[in-house]
């Protein structure tokens, strides 16, 4: 049966959070299955302390695997035949590991229709992909920045939605107005592509977004 966050919806326009914060220390929050921790201290200096939920480590794959893609594409480092079929698998590998990583609350909405939502978005997005380069769709392809900048777009703002966090509305203005720089950058449309949309992921990854109690919910959910 599928279950509802306990948040309130109306904490999406509160201030009592920061959009994004530092994260607690790594032995500051509940131990939970798939939670990664990261201490390193010298003596008494404590050098990093953080932590990965299971939502980091989907995000942190997400952003090195843009980054693979776009940067492949910018300097054309093979073929486009060849891209296409290794930006399908490194999406759907990437696709894979983000529902295995959130498997553990199929069960709990609004986490389930965002992951689901993320899914048919990169899906579509590797298909459009696809087909332009192996059907010398020319239009497409001089537009596929602008298009994986609209998709992450459309998967952030419904994200900021489902979850009532701002951070996710910001990330997805973001790649609105990347859209609108990329003329300006030339033949680096590619870079900054693969910048922004791969800084992003990261950003999340490596920050605590407002979240309004989502995340604590979910280490108690998947400790169960």
């Amino acid at each position: 049966m599928v279950q509802d966050l306990p948040f309130n919806r109306n904490n999406f326009f509160s201030d009592d959070l920061p959009l994004l914060r530092r994260k607690q220390s790594a032995y500051e929050i509940e131990d939970s299955p798939g939670l990664r921790r990261i201490h390193w201290q010298l003596g008494d200096t404590v050098i990093i302390s953080t932590f990965y939920t299971r939502i980091d480590q989907a995000c942190f794959l997400w952003g090195i695997i843009s980054a693979i893609i776009f940067f492949t594409a910018q300097f054309a480092l093979i073929d486009w035949s060849t891209q296409a079929i290794l930006w399908s698998v490194l999406t759907l590998a990437g696709t894979i590991v983000m529902v295995e990583r959130s498997y553990v609350w199929r069960t709990v909405e609004p986490i389930s229709q965002v992951v689901s939502a993320w899914a048919r978005l990169m899906t579509l997005g590797i298909v459009i992909t696809d087909l332009s380069i192996f059907l010398g769709w020319g239009q497409v392809l001089a537009s596929l920045c602008a298009m994986w900048l609209v998709l992450n777009a459309i998967g952030y703002f419904y994200s900021s939605w489902k979850m009532r966090s701002r951070a996710f509305s910001l990330m997805g203005l973001m790649h609105l107005a990347g859209i609108a720089v990329l003329p300006y950058v030339g033949v680096w449309q590619f870079v900054v592509t693969g910048v922004l949309i791969g800084f992003s992921a990261l950003l999340l990854a490596e920050l605590q977004w407002d979240s309004h109690d989502i995340c604590a919910h979910l280490l108690v959910q998947s400790s169960n």
